[in-house]
């Protein structure tokens, strides 16, 4: 072998050497640490990129009560990464899914225990109840960006005022032999419950270092506006799967739109339906799993500076909405195919939406004021009924990013139509959008209403060739009914 072949094969082995000997340059929490949020994540620094394993065990041993409180096995995969077969004998619930207020964890209850009508997923992957959904999700337990690796232990598995050892096992980090011991110990207790704000701060300075963490705190059902409290999200990276239920009378604000990002790698495979049980926008549907953040049943509430975004393509919306007197401002949602999915009424002012198409989807009624709106494929598939009006919106901006970046589309689903759809566009921006501004529409019997669109330079748009089922309002002769689409309160029913 001649000395060049000899360099570089030794030169080759290094670089193997080094990718299997990864070493870790800092923890958090830190050795020995107190005053933890139970809710904290664990944070491995490497001295080079990482990768997540496929084999070993994360072990968390609670000294206080000594007891194994939590295992993770990384041979079981994150979640399916397929769609699921149709089951052509599905249905939509047979009966309203009922939104019980009871402490359901993973501490009392197996992840996967059904809810509502549906039937067990007996799959082998990893599952961990969010926010009293017994079903469970599937999430990744360990994520890796560059040299850091997160560890994230099922839901609620962490009491105040306890010490804790954590075992990492080999495999667990890709080229790491893992860590025997890494103790700390949590806060002494919660935060009262008589505080009418709680912080959440992703370094671990608040009282929680979640939003899932402070929703879970939240008590469900506040009376009245009187009790309103409130979380204050620091400006930071959360990378959470977010899900509550039965909140009211709750402000969420971050410290800044772009400076507080939630948002997890979930889409419809990740967190599909259950196999025997369609999801719809029907009130009493079996609840969705698959928004990066979920508010389920929730009313009231007030969404305020913050970012919600999923990391997944596909149906995945970066926020789902189910609840009645809704409001977010200045709220950047960033999703793929329906990036926003809001059903019951919902007020939207200065709020950002991007995605893919049908990005906004949902039964409204939605009033959507100030906002802008940026699409490949449709702006929305409206769903509303008879029951409540659809999307409005005044004063929006709408930025067409594909040649089929149509206003709306109102097809058939599965033989299934929306006749009472409504959309009323007052005063809007129009950028990118086809000349037929709508299509296609299945029935003759939907509401499609536009007054005053122009271009970004303020040009009026030609509605020559828009669809047939569009009526153009009139300034004079529709006085009366655009001054009822602009107020908010009439559209809502507020």
């Amino acid at each position: 072998m001649t000395t060049k072949r000899i360099f570089i094969t030794m030169a080759a082995f290094i670089v193997c050497m080094k990718l299997l000997a990864q070493s870790p340059v800092g923890f958090y929490p830190k050795e020995n640490a107190h005053n933890i949020n139970i809710d904290t994540h664990l944070i491995i620094e490497f001295d080079q990129p990482v990768k997540a394993g496929t084999k070993g065990i994360v072990t968390v041993f609670d000294k206080t009560t000594n007891k194994v409180v939590d295992k993770i096995d990384m041979s079981l995969p994150a979640g399916p990464t397929e769609g699921q077969p149709v089951n052509p004998h599905a249905t939509y619930t047979p009966v309203p899914y009922i939104y019980k207020s009871e402490h359901i964890t993973n501490r009392n209850t197996r992840p996967g225990t059904p809810s509502g009508a549906a039937k067990e997923d007996k799959r082998k992957y990893q599952k961990t109840i969010i926010g009293g959904f017994s079903d469970a999700f599937h999430f990744y337990p360990v994520i890796c960006h560059g040299n850091k690796a997160t560890v994230y232990l099922h839901n609620n598995m962490l009491d105040y005022g306890h010490e804790y050892e954590i075992k990492i096992g080999k495999g667990v980090i890709e080229g790491w032999n893992g860590k025997k011991s890494w103790k700390f110990t949590t806060k002494a207790k919660a935060p009262s419950t008589d505080k009418s704000q709680v912080v959440v701060a992703a370094d671990g300075s608040g009282d929680f270092s979640t939003l899932q963490g402070a929703m879970d705190w939240m008590p469900d059902s506040l009376p009245s506006e009187a009790s309103r409290k409130t979380v204050f999200v620091k400006n930071g990276d959360y990378e959470e799967l977010v899900y509550f239920r039965n909140k009211r009378f709750v402000t969420i604000q971050g410290e800044s739109m772009d400076g507080v990002v939630v948002h997890y790698p979930n889409n419809e495979v990740f967190n599909p339906h259950p196999v025997d049980i369609k999801t719809n926008e029907v009130k009493g549907t079996f609840p969705s799993r698959r928004a990066a953040v979920a508010a389920d049943n929730c009313a009231d509430m007030i969404f305020k500076n913050i970012t919600f975004k999923t990391d997944c393509k596909g149906q995945a919306e970066g926020f789902l909405l189910n609840g009645e007197r809704n409001f977010s401002e200045n709220v950047h949602v960033i999703g793929d195919g329906d990036a926003l999915q809001a059903n019951g009424s919902a007020y939207w002012l200065n709020c950002i939406i991007d995605g893919g198409g049908d990005t906004v989807l949902g039964r409204g009624p939605s009033y959507f004021n100030h906002c802008t709106i940026s699409t490949h494929g449709p702006f929305m598939w409206i769903r509303n009924t008879a029951e409540n009006h659809g999307n409005i919106f005044n004063d929006c901006t709408f930025k067409g990013l594909g040649e089929n970046a149509v206003i709306a589309r109102l097809p058939a689903n599965h033989g299934k139509s929306y006749p009472h759809s409504e959309c009323v566009l007052l005063n809007c921006t129009l950028d990118g959008v086809p000349a037929i501004g709508f299509e296609p529409v299945a029935e003759p019997t939907v509401t499609l209403l536009e007054f005053n669109s122009h271009d970004k330079d303020g040009k009026a748009i030609d509605v020559s060739r828009r669809h047939q089922y569009v009526r153009q309002l009139d300034a004079i002769k529709d006085a009366e009914l655009i001054g009822k689409y602009a107020d908010a309160r009439w559209v809502l029913n507020w």
